[in-house]
């Protein structure tokens, strides 16, 4: 399997998936703008997506993937398969009691993730009703994720990656035609969630089937292969649980700030999974079935290589979108969401948690490439260890950007980009400290190359974008044809320039573990 031809196929669906989720945006923009509907909204979607990243693809899959790889390459086809009946057995009655303990409990969760809400009884009250809708969205995006960690070690990796465009797919049918029939009309993307999963879960179906791991019902605790994940999820959990419960805090502090905070944050945050998941959870999602046979195998030098591979991508395709974001962020969210009830200070306002954003980039896809390092040894202690210090040191940082410095809502931005930026920082000290990753020669002639291209990139950026201002006050054609011809001249330059220095896309060809 050629991982570069891999990483190619999911993260063209991912901009598929992308390119759908910007329409989507600028629709609910468009419709409903930045202020208390959204802000509901974006809180009452943000909590099942918090709880789906814990359960599934976060604790799930960094847990899960290693051990069903090994008896996938080392058992047989049935023992494979009474694993995964008994582990997503399991997995759906915890599900099941969590999706009732969200739609019965919404109230208390509401108060607990954003309290700013309360002193707005209409504002809690909405977001309430829209998280009891969007509870149930728990349950089946989590079987999705589990879909889709079966599928990625079988390298059917373009099936998942496929799945969230039908998402996506939803929430434009919604805003265009059920939205009118709704009161409030934002209760129409609340029902676009829940059946989103439902869709997402079914299309997955028919491949599970076809390579005979489609779960059935079967529950036994007494599996050891059930146990072994069940061990590993525990740490695993604690470790998402750090993430996400730093995202948690973050929606509190900016519920406490003006009315917008949370949708400014929220559309900036778009923006930045465009790169993140066209690079970062694509070549997470390839690296960790590779990573986890090679060490099944105990090839350690493959191991070491392969991480290399993904580092230098990371550093080929990560800088260059951190360097353009930061430039021409107005540019981009003037021609993507100032329409309709999104104005220009809503522009100005989400282009200062952008550039916060940006700052981190490089951190947050460096730590898709580093933490399944350990994962796919099965050693998640390390990455929980260091994902609690990173904790700490954002909370901190929120601290002095918020109310120290009084940066607002951009302060809570760049405070989780910096603690992005350490979190892989630290995961990379341990891999060299351990000797798990020892760098390939030529890294600094590597770099040297980058920051030239990066320096022509940014000129270009730079001139070709013109005055901010006339971002804000063109409309329409005008602005989607300058970003266009800025964009793709952007791209031919950098990557002209990598060509002229010796960049040649078959040096960053890799076999994977088939």
């Amino acid at each position: 399997m050629n991982l570069l031809k891999a990483l190619a196929a999911v993260s063209s669906l991912t901009l598929v998936s992308r390119i759908l989720a910007f329409a989507r945006d600028v629709l609910i923009a468009r419709i409903f703008g930045a202020g208390m509907a959204t802000d509901a909204f974006f809180v009452a979607f943000k909590l099942p997506n918090l709880l789906r990243r814990m359960f599934a693809e976060g604790a799930f899959s960094q847990a899960f993937v290693p051990i069903f790889g090994e008896y996938k390459n080392r058992k047989s086809q049935e023992e494979t398969k009474l694993l995964v009946d008994h582990v997503v057995t399991l997995l759906a009655i915890i599900l099941f009691i969590v999706t009732l303990i969200g739609i019965i409990a919404a109230p208390i969760l509401v108060y607990i993730s954003a309290p700013g809400f309360v002193k707005d009884a209409e504002k809690f009250a909405l977001t309430v009703q829209l998280l009891r809708i969007t509870s149930p969205y728990i349950f089946f995006i989590s079987l999705v994720a589990v879909a889709a960690a079966i599928l990625n070690t079988y390298n059917k990796f373009w099936v998942p990656a496929f799945a969230p465009i039908l998402l996506n797919l939803c929430f434009i049918a919604a805003a265009l035609w059920l939205a009118p029939y709704c009161d409030p009309p934002i209760m129409a993307m609340g029902w676009a969630v829940f059946v989103a999963g439902i869709v997402q879960l079914a299309f997955q179906i028919p491949f599970l089937k076809k390579i005979d791991m489609l779960p059935t019902w079967r529950l036994n605790l007494k599996d050891a292969g059930v146990w072994r994940v069940i061990k590993q999820m525990g740490p695993a959990m604690f470790g998402v649980s750090i993430a996400q419960i730093s995202l948690i805090i973050n929606t509190i502090f900016a519920s406490f700030l003006v009315a917008g905070s949370v949708s400014w944050l929220y559309y900036a945050d778009r923006l930045m999974e465009f790169p993140s998941g066209l690079l970062g959870a694509a070549l997470g999602t390839i690296l960790l079935p590779s990573l986890s046979k090679h060490h099944a195998d105990n090839s350690t030098a493959e191991y070491s290589k392969l991480l290399d591979w993904g580092l230098r991508l990371v550093f080929m395709l990560t800088l260059p979108a951190a360097l353009a974001l930061g430039i021409i962020a107005v540019p981009l969210l003037a021609t993507f969401f100032q329409h309709g009830a999104f104005a220009a200070n809503d522009v100005l306002m989400t282009r200062t948690a952008l550039v916060g954003y940006s700052v981190g980039l490089i951190g947050l896809i460096a730590v898709k490439v580093l933490a399944p390092a350990f994962y796919a040894r099965q050693d998640i202690k390390t990455p929980v260890k260091i994902g609690l210090a990173t904790l700490l040191v954002t909370q901190l940082m929120n601290i002095l950007f918020v109310f120290g410095m009084h940066l607002h809502h951009a302060g809570l931005a760049l405070a989780i980009g910096l603690g992005a930026c350490f979190n892989s920082a630290v995961l990379f000290y341990f891999l060299r400290k351990r000797a798990i990753y020892q760098p390939e020669p030529g890294w600094v002639k590597f770099i040297l190359k980058l920051c030239l291209a990066m320096l022509a990139l940014g000129l270009t950026l730079w001139i070709g974008m013109g005055s901010e201002q006339n971002w804000l006050t063109t409309h329409g054609w005008a602005r989607i044809i300058h970003l266009t011809w800025l964009v793709l001249l952007s791209v031919v330059v950098y990557f002209a320039v990598l060509f002229a220095l010796g960049f040649r896309l078959k040096d960053f060809a890799k076999r994977g573990a088939s």
